[in-house]
């Protein structure tokens, strides 16, 4: 998460990275590597570095994917919570009318 918020403000070589970073340069290359199979940065050649930033299409993705999750998730929440509202509200109904019978 490191590595992506630093990307987030703009590319920067592996080299750059691990200076801001307590961990190895071969470990951030190994997370950069993670982050571009994922499809969340990408990099270029510049002479004998590579410069990652972060992908605009990747982040639409994933963002898109969690909106599906939040949106089924939010919709199977409502279909377990609505019948025990209506069966609360039926049993109301039936308790009020048998109290207003009685008087």
């Amino acid at each position: 998460m490191a590595i992506f918020q630093k990307l987030a403000t703009g590319p920067m070589a592996v080299h750059e990275l691990a200076g801001t970073l307590p961990v190895s340069r071969p470990a951030v290359s190994q997370h950069l590597r993670v982050l571009k199979d994922a499809g969340l940065v990408s990099d270029s050649k510049r002479g004998t570095r590579r410069v990652y930033r972060v992908n605009p299409a990747g982040i639409a993705l994933l963002r898109a994917h969690f909106d599906r999750f939040w949106a089924q998730a939010l919709n199977a929440f409502e279909v377990s919570v609505e019948p025990h509202t209506t069966d609360t509200k039926r049993e109301k109904y039936v308790t009020d009318r048998r109290r207003s019978s009685r008087k």
